[in-house]
């Protein structure tokens, strides 16, 4: 399935909307203003000399359908002050509805308590985004897909499968394939995307020792003299993927490639990713790529703009999101 997401105002319900951007991926937001036709409205966002946040919105947004993108990725709180004072601004010039899209939603893993004393900071960013005005939320492979839960405000959860599946599709054949999770937590998201580009799973057995380190144990499932995919939301360390690669090639696969939705690859990610026995590493541009990122042969950027942008179109239409989920 191809995305078109421009405007048709040949017929049907044409579209009203104002589209805002924060500073936090501003590449992906003119590519999602060039796929629905619309220019992103005209704003200021920048700082003070003590780093305080300023804006200041150059259009008229009254009665408006406005659409606010911004990740929240590195430095996450920056990103996260400038979408709610985005929001606040917005609210006091009397936007008639206001959506947050967020194609990467920081703090989602911090989704529940891993012992006592410790916040749900998920939670609190969503009572925050509520408490800002904003009436809508728009994400994309959300980690805990619970935290649509934690929002009284309508939120949309897309999802990248598809956009990885065409791709897969289009550069391997699927009677050589088989779809790994690195972990066991993944297996749905695995199977998922498994059963798109009709190919077996398997799974890597990992047992974590603590916090950013990770240990594969075995594989579950036949990759001997196959072509593996690992699939999953989140590459930050880059560990769980090469020990899995790893583990995989060790149990017979001739190669690994992996998809991940968010390439947020904190650290010495870029580094390891390079080092690693991968043969490549596919993220989106959820995040915008750094430098490092861009200049590395084994990582491979994909656009979620068409897919972002169609969901977009479809709210300001008032028509079904949940067609693109499959």
């Amino acid at each position: 399935m191809a995305f078109d997401a421009r405007v048709d105002n040949s017929g049907g319900r044409d579209m009203n909307i104002q589209i805002v951007t924060g500073n936090s991926n501003r590449p992906l937001a003119d590519a999602i203003s060039t796929e629905l036709g619309q220019p992103l409205t005209r704003s200021t966002v920048r700082r003070f000399a003590d780093m305080e946040i300023f804006v200041e919105i150059h259009e008229n947004v009254r009665g408006q359908d406005v659409y606010i993108m911004q990740s929240t990725s590195f430095p996450a709180n920056d990103n996260l002050m400038e979408m709610l004072i985005l929001a606040d601004a917005l609210k006091r010039s009397s936007a008639k509805r206001i959506t947050a899209v967020m194609p990467y939603f920081g703090y989602a893993r911090q989704d529940r308590r891993p012992g006592p004393r410790t916040p749900i900071s998920a939670k609190l960013v969503a009572n925050m985004i509520e408490r800002a005005g904003v009436d809508r939320v728009m994400t994309l492979d959300l980690h805990a897909g619970q935290i649509q839960g934690f929002f009284d405000i309508p939120t949309d959860n897309l999802y990248a499968a598809p956009t990885f599946a065409r791709d897969i599709q289009e550069r391997f054949e699927s009677d050589k394939l088989v779809i790994a999770s690195p972990d066991v937590g993944g297996v749905v998201r695995a199977r998922a995307l498994a059963k798109r580009v009709n190919a077996p799973i398997a799974i890597c057995d990992k047992r974590r020792e603590r916090a950013g380190e990770s240990e594969v144990m075995n594989v579950i499932g036949d990759v001997k003299g196959k072509r593996c995919i690992l699939i999953d939301d989140i590459v930050d360390s880059g560990g769980t993927l090469v020990n899995a690669a790893n583990a995989l090639l060790e149990a017979g696969a001739i190669e690994v490639y992996a998809y991940i939705t968010h390439g947020v690859l904190s650290g010495g990610a870029v580094s390891k990713i390079t080092n690693s026995k991968l043969k490549q590493l596919v993220i989106t541009d959820s995040i915008q790529p750094t430098e490092a990122v861009k200049a590395t042969k084994n990582i491979r950027v994909l656009s979620i703009a068409p897919l972002m942008a169609e969901g977009i179109a479809r709210t300001a239409r008032e028509e079904s999101v949940s067609s693109l989920f499959y």
